[in-house]
């Protein structure tokens, strides 16, 4: 079987997107990509978005290779599927400008907790829920109804979905292959900015170290995809990297929903602090201490991002952080990291738990000591996160991301929205064209 893997040029205008918008590379086609291989199939895969590729062209690359399932992912990147653009213009569009007529798969964070609407409004054939790297080479293999997460419609037109959710096991995610990827097309380095100390790195890439997350934190939308934490073998993860230091890569943005857990980790960081390469990720400062900080110095950990969430003990129960270090404890840590690292950033959200003055003090003292600390946001009730469900009482229907989106909209109506989103987003029906 020929399966073509479309990264499609993305798109966010108008919308409450709040990730970045640069391009970066799709993990999860290029992971699929070596399943797939393994399972002996064909594959052909395309990035338009850091190929800058329109329709047309693909379309010519795809009569050429006349695949039998072409794959599309919902949202950018493995690094955004926890916080993805809510509409799904994008795949939409791009599906109806191709016309194929193979199987078309839509894989990602909407299909997996609303697969019939996502089937609905992209008009795909077939909906891979959870994670799709051992689950998309059994379309050609196995009966649809016995592959986990496969949703699709029978000969009737009934919409059929099967039990559980696609999980990967990580020993089999091998070496990612770069050999025909554009690397040198990827200028962005993810979670630098201008003056932060690594305004000399040159060329950028992502990798995945380990998926998933230990933790259950209300907001944090990781619950049908991604979930369970689990590591890959840290000598495929290196050779990985060796492979991009080759192209003249020099800065590493680790994707992980949370780097720092596994039992890995100092083994990968003594590796990297052998090589010409710098590294950033999001982290929890409870899983570092004075001398894993003074680790990450030695391997030029450049960008560490923090998710604090609250200032207060109450109010990162209230966001269940289970975190077990007092505040006092968190800004110390914060301020030996910022030693260490050229730039540490701790990022809050909004609870009642917190006292704005004491936020205030708490900000003054760590920006002060050279630590970037965010506002207090209010955070956008993805479905399938269990704030969705505490939000609305519900569990995720096929209206969950218009009633989650208009929600957020009417939330920041008074307010002004985030800096980098855009300042007048339209409703979920105007993005995609519902109307």
């Amino acid at each position: 079987m020929r399966y073509a893997l479309l990264n499609p040029q993305w798109s966010f205008e108008g919308s409450t997107y709040f990730g970045c918008p640069e391009p970066h590379a799709p993990l999860e086609l290029l992971s699929a990509r070596e399943m797939l291989r393994a399972a002996g199939q064909d594959v052909l895969l395309i990035d338009a978005n850091m190929d800058s590729l329109g329709p047309d062209e693909v379309r010519r690359r795809l009569d050429v290779f006349e695949e039998d399932f072409l794959v599309i992912p919902t949202a950018p990147s493995y690094l955004f599927w926890r916080c993805p653009q809510p509409e799904l213009r994008v795949p939409r569009e791009w599906t109806n400008a191709l016309q194929r007529h193979s199987k078309v798969v839509a894989i990602g964070p909407h299909g997996s907790v609303t697969p019939h609407a996502t089937m609905e409004k992209t008009g795909v054939d077939v909906v891979l829920r959870g994670e799709p790297d051992q689950t998309l080479p059994q379309l050609a293999t196995t009966p649809w109804e016995m592959i986990a997460g496969c949703c699709w419609r029978d000969e009737q037109g009934r919409f059929r979905m099967s039990e559980g959710l696609g999980v990967t096991e990580m020993k089999a995610v091998t070496m990612l292959d770069y050999s025909d990827y554009p690397v040198e097309r990827h200028r962005h380095l993810h979670h630098i900015f201008p003056g932060n100390g690594a305004d000399h790195l040159k060329l950028g890439a992502e990798v995945e170290f380990a998926r998933g997350c230990p933790y259950s934190c209300t907001f944090c939308n990781k619950t049908l995809f991604r979930n369970k934490f689990r590591e890959r073998d840290v000598n495929e993860v290196l050779k990985e990297i060796d492979q991009l230091i080759a192209r003249g890569v020099d800065y590493v943005y680790f994707i992980d929903e949370i780097f720092g857990v596994g039992k890995q980790v100092r083994v990968l960081l003594e590796e990297i602090a052998k090589r010409p390469l710098s590294i950033g990720f999001q982290t929890r400062i409870d899983l570092w201490n004075e001398d894993t900080l003074e680790l990450l110095g030695r391997a030029h950990c450049v960008s560490f991002e923090c998710g604090i969430e609250s200032i207060t003990e109450e109010g990162r129960e209230e966001l269940n952080k289970n975190c077990k270090f007092t505040t006092d404890r968190i800004q110390s840590l914060l301020v030996y990291a910022r030693r260490h690292i050229p730039w540490v950033q701790a990022n809050l959200i909004e609870t009642t738990k917190d006292d704005p003055a004491e936020v205030e003090r708490f900000q003054t003292y760590l920006k002060s000591q050279g630590v970037w600390v965010s506002e207090p946001v209010p955070m956008f009730p993805f479905p399938g996160s269990p704030q969705y469900v505490q939000t609305f009482q519900a569990q995720p229907d096929d209206q969950a991301w218009e009633r989650a989106h208009a929600f957020y909209l009417q939330l920041f109506a008074d307010r002004g929205f985030s800096d980098i989103q855009t300042q007048h987003p339209r409703s979920l029906a105007e993005l995609e064209c519902a109307c």
